[in-house]
């Protein structure tokens, strides 16, 4: 597949809602993703100098995560990609639809793509080594907010119990809000009990 390589996860705290945008970093090459650009493109940019962003990935298509999208598209002309389902969500066309199972390559270093539906239709995940960020998929404690319109609360629970927890339990969850967590932690969380 592809050769493995060092990367970062840079991690940025933006917008009221306290929403993770993640930069996933080539160390070798400064390729570089821009994942979920929620709010305070201006923070966005300034953490991604010296990168070539590659991609900007979208999780899901609510309005919170792509607040910035717009200005941060504009600056580094980067493709969007987002799944078939949730692109109608985007402020214009996406530029191509991520699936279930895609890698995408950035410098020597790849992510994969789960289709992870529940929070929205169009909900995925991305794999990268033994992280998964996440989005508004699954948290610490429990799933994404399904008590929202378009959210399936037994089509989340189904995806992450027959997609994410089949992965390592030292895999760790970046999420598109709040602190990291474990696949081993969640599996033991009572939430998932039937």
């Amino acid at each position: 597949m592809v050769e493995k390589a060092l990367f970062e996860i840079r991690k940025l705290e933006v917008g009221s809602f306290e929403n993770n945008c993640y930069l996933l970093i080539c160390l070798e090459t400064k390729e570089a993703l821009i994942i979920d650009p929620a709010a305070d493109a201006e923070k966005i940019l300034n953490a991604s100098k010296g990168l070539k962003i590659k991609y900007i990935l979208i999780t899901h298509g609510h309005f919170d995560h792509i607040g910035a999208l717009k200005t941060v598209k504009k600056a580094t002309q980067a493709p969007v990609g987002i799944h078939a389902s949730d692109d109608a969500a985007l402020p214009f066309p996406q530029d191509f639809h991520l699936k279930d199972g895609d890698i995408i390559q950035f410098g020597k270093c790849a992510v994969k793509i789960i289709h992870t539906p529940g929070h929205t239709p169009g909900g995925v995940c991305m794999l990268i080594g033994e992280n998964l960020i996440s989005g508004d998929t699954i948290f610490p404690g429990g799933p994404g907010n399904t008590e929202i319109p378009g959210a399936n609360r037994n089509q989340i629970l189904k995806s992450i119990k027959e997609k994410l927890f089949l992965l390592p339990g030292d895999t760790i969850i970046h999420p598109g809000h709040g602190l990291t967590s474990t696949i081993e932690k969640e599996r033991r969380s009572s939430f998932y009990e039937e």
